[in-house]
């Protein structure tokens, strides 16, 4: 049974936003949730707004109260809160519609008590990507506190909506942000709360849209005086945490990394101008479906939505495994079919323009995610002759040396052209296999294809779903069997040569 999830939403005089945020949040494909929206006293139509969406989704819970901050909104909050997982949204930021579905799956896939997630970072028309952490497994406590005290004082371990927390945990401790303080409170709740779990997560796909607004303390441009007495203020616990999660001589290593904390300015990441690279356009980050693209009926529109549907899933794999999507169909090819012995071959099944496969191979391949080795028993030894792909053998030499003596001895011309073919077929002969290191990301595939179904078969009783199933399955054995007809071959085989099939005849 899917886990609840309580989404707490401060909300001050957001109305401008709040439609944005919320139904961001209503659409989410993981359903099973409780959206609490705290009214911390706003004077504008933010109440109104919130009482609309609860009358339309029972999953919508509104508290009004007087306007007493932030911190002590979050805190009533978690005391209303069901859920056994806990996630924070501001009310002008908004996220995927994978957001709570992902962060709960890495939470129970990786039997974890934290998931923190990459975000993008908005300006105006234009966002980046902001992450941290790139290593794909299970931190300990004193190596998640490594990572931190690299960058003590950004955004990515600072704030409270790039995380999925267990409220067990919190309860347990009684966590709950300090009320006192105006700057630094959400990153002491998450110190706190560090300090209690053992395992953690880094889920490298961007999942939150953040807006800087004026009057945020990051931007308000404090002085370096008032900076500091703030942090001097809260630095008491933020080395008290180093001391629990070091042992006296690891602590008396870090000291000083422990001490930069008082100089490190606030850092929520810049969105680089359009001419320079990393930032992009609004809207361009990821893939989008609009309904009327997909919708109509026939053969053509049916692979069309299979299509689109597969390349949205795909597309969320390669922002997981920071893969370029032509990169994440390559090996998403590799992984279905095993191995491809043509590039021609490997191209149709990714769906990939021939020249867009050799990009994302070579790629690959500096990546060590893919190998690609001579086959040994036709004999060749293969050898990159350029592109990746075009491969240059001892055997295709010396058979152009056979076909250029047949030629000076009168063969005939069907002769040259069919061994002229052969070889050609035998330079892009060539296994393309996935490496071991591609091991999490065909994991995530693993996923991708459970979710696929899980899509298709969505409302199906179990009974329908086997069925179905079971349909489909035939489906494609009557397709297999109606395209894959055993055809004489054009040409006639030597004294002691096998025929060969459609599959080899065709260099597959």
């Amino acid at each position: 049974m899917e886990q609840l999830v309580s989404i707490i939403v401060p909300v001050y005089n957001a109305e401008e936003y709040l439609k944005r945020c919320v139904d961001s949040i209503l659409v989410q494909d993981y359903p099973h949730f409780e959206l609490i929206l705290m009214d911390d006293g706003s004077t504008d139509g933010s109440g109104a707004i919130c009482d609309a969406y609860a009358k339309k989704d029972a999953r919508v819970r509104v508290v009004h109260k007087e306007n007493t901050g932030v911190s002590d909104t979050r805190n009533k909050a978690l005391d209303l809160a069901e859920g056994v997982y806990i996630q924070f949204l501001d009310s002008d930021d908004w996220i995927v519609p994978e957001a709570t579905r992902l962060l709960v799956q890495a939470m129970e896939k990786y039997d974890c008590e934290m998931v923190i997630s990459d975000f993008y970072r908005v300006s105006g028309e234009r966002l980046a990507r902001k992450g941290d952490i790139e290593e794909n497994r299970v931190l300990t406590r004193q190596e998640f506190a490594a990572c931190m005290i690299e960058n003590p004082a950004d955004f990515y371990y600072g704030v409270l909506w790039n995380k999925l927390f267990k409220r067990e945990i919190i309860e347990a401790n009684q966590i709950r942000m300090d009320v006192s303080l105006s700057w630094c409170e959400d990153f002491l709740f998450n110190l706190e709360y560090i300090r209690h779990a053992s395992t953690f997560y880094a889920l490298q796909v961007p999942i939150y849209y953040y807006v800087k607004r004026r009057g945020s303390l990051v931007n308000q441009g404090l002085s370096i005086s008032n900076t500091m007495r703030m942090k001097i203020n809260i630095f008491d616990y933020y080395n008290e945490f180093y001391k629990d999660v070091y042992d006296h001589e690891d602590y008396a290593d870090i000291r000083l990394q422990v001490y930069s904390f008082l100089w490190a300015a606030a850092k929520d990441g810049a969105v680089p101008p359009a001419p320079l690279p990393g930032g992009r356009k609004l809207g361009e980050e990821r893939r989008r479906i609009r309904r009327e693209q997909v919708e109509g009926d026939g053969a053509v529109m049916d692979q069309y939505r299979f299509r689109q549907l597969l390349d949205y899933q795909i597309d969320l794999a390669a922002k997981k495994n920071r893969l370029t999507p032509d990169e994440a169909k390559t090996l998403c090819a590799l992984y279905q079919c095993g191995e491809f012995e043509s590039m021609r071959r490997l191209a149709e099944v990714a769906d990939l323009p021939l020249s867009r496969l050799f990009v994302a191979l070579q790629k690959l391949e500096h990546k060590k995610l893919v190998t690609m080795t001579e086959d040994k028993s036709r004999g060749e030894v293969a050898g990159k002759s350029g592109k990746t792909g075009e491969m240059a053998t001892e055997g295709a030499q010396e058979k152009k040396g056979k076909a250029k003596k047949e030629k000076a001895s009168g063969k005939k011309a069907g002769k040259k052209k069919m061994d002229k073919s052969r070889e050609e077929e035998k330079k892009e002969k060539n296994r393309i296999l996935l490496a071991p290191e591609a091991k999490d990301i065909c994991e995530d595939f693993r996923q991708m294809q459970k979710e696929m179904k899980d899509i298709c078969f969505a409302g199906f009783t179990d009974e329908e779903r086997r069925a179905g199933e079971e349909l489909i399955k035939r489906v494609n054995e009557n397709m297999v069997r109606f395209m894959v007809k055993e055809e004489p071959l054009q040409e006639t085989a030597e004294p002691g040569q096998k025929t060969a099939g459609p599959a080899q005849a065709s260099g597959i």
